[in-house]
């Protein structure tokens, strides 16, 4: 007997009528119209069955910690760093781990089953870095979550950084970590690049870099990520986080530049919503977007995610960890609007960043994992459309949150008396 049973489900692929059948924690069969005994069985009603949402870009460390010591008035990258650097020696370990439990509880309610969190390592007490270890074992059982070492002041600008950084990797952060840009020249942040592509590839681990998170178009060390991730033999285990110089290049520059990220096979992660927000702040008009060239990039045929970045920290006063949202704020700003753009953009927060991180047993196939989501909308397109209310996420084919459909009841004299807002969308 099986243990679960989904079925009527459609798939993000554009199957209809499926069936997903469930043991031991893994799919054992993905067919159309099955029927066998089972311990669960769940009639998807025809709606969308999706492999769970994947945060490629957040900050576990700093999330929830909104006025604390005070509001980031300018609304700038820089005062949020200025920030966080007042507010980490007043951290404690317990309140790091409770705020980040309190976070993942909201991720997993919203079907975010994998999170990969940078983490501070420029206090040399680390104290932020064992707290989000501890907070990896909790979770564990019902989310999977990264560890990036994070130099936040700098690898080479801060007194003892690379050191530092290291130490966190001994301890067992999971991936390389940098932040080239705000080295103190342009010189010293390719050889951070360097340094930090040449752990990397000693140590065995994957790469992801905070790089050109600025609006000055002369940022560039995206191209020195790329020439070292092919030096070294690192194609497909680097990530290029934010981008956003790539917004101000001319045109020509970045005619040079997308082959080259190509050529390394390097990853990419956008952070629409925290991009939107803090780029752009010495314009006046008109403004920049700020967003790394996201239609362009995917276009070259780069693996694109979208990330979360930051939720109510000194970066960013909102955020709920929805990557529905995050996934209806790239499209409309990447004017991402043909039909498998759309399509594409949901595909920015499962399957792209899935890919990035290197899960296991991700997808909806035999032999993956039975971490599902079902959805309120009938495609991907609505999904976004909609931000589609999580019915049911399972881990590991276990229920683990449950949502109501939302149902509007209207009092209108002669009219429906209830509208759930669902709507099969266009293609």
């Amino acid at each position: 007997m099986l243990d679960l049973l989904i079925r009527n489900a459609t798939l993000p692929d554009g199957r209809r009528h499926m069936s997903i059948a469930v043991q031991g924690g893994r799919i054992a069969e993905v067919t159309e119209g099955l029927d066998a005994p089972a311990h669960e069985v769940l009639d998807a009603q025809g709606l969308l069955v999706s492999p769970p949402f994947v945060d490629a870009h957040f900050h576990l460390d700093s999330a929830l910690t909104y006025g604390m010591p005070r509001v980031n008035e300018s609304g700038t990258l820089l005062e949020g760093i200025a920030l966080w650097g007042e507010l980490k020696p007043t951290l404690t370990h317990e309140a790091i781990v409770e705020r980040a439990l309190r976070y993942c509880d909201q991720a997993v309610a919203r079907g975010l089953l994998a999170i990969r969190s940078h983490v501070d390592t420029s206090d040399p007490s680390l104290r932020t870095v064992r707290a989000l270890l501890e907070v990896r074992e909790r979770v564990r059982p019902y989310l999977d979550l990264q560890l990036v070492a994070f130099p936040q002041d700098g690898v080479l600008r801060a007194p003892g950084g690379l050191d530092n950084l290291k130490r966190a990797l001994d301890l067992g952060v999971d991936v390389v970590g940098g932040i080239p840009h705000f080295e103190r020249t342009m010189a010293q942040g390719a050889e951070s690049v360097r340094l930090l592509c040449e752990l990397a590839a000693a140590r065995g681990l994957r790469v992801d870099m905070h790089c050109d998170e600025s609006d000055d178009p002369m940022s560039r060390h995206v191209e020195t990520l790329a020439f070292e991730t092919q030096r070294l033999g690192l194609q497909g285990r680097v990530t290029g986080s934010h981008l956003t110089s790539m917004h101000s290049m001319d045109n020509y520059y970045v005619s040079k530049l997308i082959p080259l990220m190509a050529e390394a096979d390097l990853g990419v992660v956008a952070n629409p919503l925290i991009n939107i927000t803090l780029q752009g702040r010495h314009d006046s008009y008109p403004k920049r977007r700020g967003m790394t060239r996201v239609p362009e990039l995917m276009a070259a045929g780069l693996t694109v995610a979208f990330g979360q970045d930051c939720v109510m920290d000194p970066w960013y006063s909102l955020g709920s960890g929805d990557l529905l949202e995050v996934a209806h704020m790239g499209l409309h700003v990447g004017q991402l609007t043909a039909q498998a753009q759309m399509r594409a953009c949901f595909d920015a927060v499962t399957t792209a960043p899935a890919r990035l991180l290197g899960l296991e047993g991700y997808g909806i196939a035999p032999g993956c994992h039975a971490d599902l989501v079902w959805l309120h909308a009938h495609d991907p397109v609505e999904a976004i459309r909609l931000r589609a209310t999580r019915l049911a996420v399972y881990r590991r084919g276990r229920c683990v949150a449950q949502s109501p459909a939302p149902v509007a009841r209207l009092h209108l004299e002669g009219r429906p008396s209830a509208v759930s807002g669902l709507h099969h969308s266009a293609g």
